[in-house]
């Protein structure tokens, strides 16, 4: 009898988490979702494309309309700034603000032992470029395209935006070809964040007035000036524009809007990730920034780039989307007088 009940009682703990895993559903990466699955891959409508990117995900994208990464500038810098003071942001703003606080001791000894492993290594700071492209204007030559002499260069150049630039040219071109919604779109919002990137981080580099390293005369991390008068920023711009990073912050958006449309391409996020290290080091080495002047700038780039792929898609989900994970475990019931134990598998 004992055997019987031990029979009954695995097979019902069966069936109740086979049931559970199979009616079940992850909730959605993005506010903007549809609940009605897409089954077919990468079908193309005359407005809307669908492009199956696993773990039972389907991304749909709308044709970009002409100059839309300009059109949708306002709307996405009004969800930036609510985004920011909403609930959910309290820690990470936290985190962002109390990162800050505590580099800000770090300033002067991270940027002295940077320097000087990059002396030892024979990673030179000194920024070198050769002019590949000139441009005649009367008695001016006016640089089109500067290549960098040395690595340090080559690596702080990677963040000045023309990777960004030239990313999304790529894609814009590839979209058109191909009649490619998901590149076009990509495309966009690289486009959109660069210009928002580019008035945010200027919009507070002009509040804090910040001085880089390389205009400090002591070893205190650099003064700061809360809001420099405009013709100052302009005439001596070093001795106010360090905080925060707009190379980071343009990188790191770059990096996340890449990652959010192409999941799949798993390099993405080690490579970029990796490549915001090394920019952050260069700039230190140069004398361009300050470590304390990186966490803003990457929840910065993080939080825009987040706000302009919910914009710009939609994601939809299968029951396939959750993992199952299997779970053995062990329980012990009391029927009629004895102890029966039972055993739940779950997946």
């Amino acid at each position: 009898m004992l055997i019987k009940y031990k029979t009954i009682y695995f097979f019902i703990s069966f069936n109740i988490f086979c049931n559970t895993a199979l009616f079940s559903q992850t909730d959605s990466l993005d506010t903007n979702k549809d609940k009605n699955p897409v089954t077919s891959i990468n079908a193309i409508h005359k407005y809307e494309q669908a492009y199956d990117v696993g773990n039972g995900i389907t991304f749909i994208y709308k044709k970009p309309r002409a100059f839309s990464f300009i059109t949708n500038l306002p709307k996405d810098a009004g969800g930036i700034v609510s985004t920011t003071f909403k609930r959910k942001s309290i820690k990470p703003l936290f985190l962002v603000a109390g990162t800050t606080l505590v580099l800000l001791l770090a300033d002067q000894p991270v940027a002295n032992n940077v320097q000087q492993f990059s002396k030892n290594i024979h990673f030179h700071a000194e920024e070198e470029y050769k002019n590949v492209l000139d441009l005649r204007l009367g008695k001016t030559n006016i640089s089109l395209f500067k290549a960098p002499r040395n690595l340090n260069t080559a690596i702080y150049q990677m963040g000045q935006g023309f990777p960004s630039l030239l990313i999304g040219a790529g894609l814009f071109t590839y979209g058109k070809i191909h009649n490619d919604y998901r590149a076009l779109s990509t495309a966009n919002q690289l486009a959109e964040t660069f210009i928002l990137m580019g008035v945010g981080t200027q919009l507070l580099k002009r509040i804090a007035g910040r001085q880089s390293p390389g205009n400090a005369t002591d070893d205190k991390g650099g003064e700061w000036q809360f809001l420099p008068s405009f013709k100052s920023y302009q005439t001596n711009t070093p001795n106010f524009d360090a905080f925060p990073s707009g190379h980071l912050a343009t990188l790191m958006s770059t990096v996340t809007i890449l990652a959010e449309n192409y999941p799949e391409k798993r390099y993405i996020k080690p490579v970029g990730y990796s490549l915001i290290g090394l920019v952050g080091l260069s700039m230190i080495n140069n004398n361009v920034h300050w470590i304390s002047d990186y966490p803003l700038a990457i929840g910065l780039g993080y939080l825009c780039a987040r706000q302009v792929v919910k914009r710009n898609r939609k994601i939809v989900h299968s029951a396939l989307s959750k993992k199952n994970k299997t779970e053995l475990s062990y329980t012990f019931n009391y029927y009629n007088g004895r102890l029966i134990p039972g055993i739940v598998y779950k997946f």
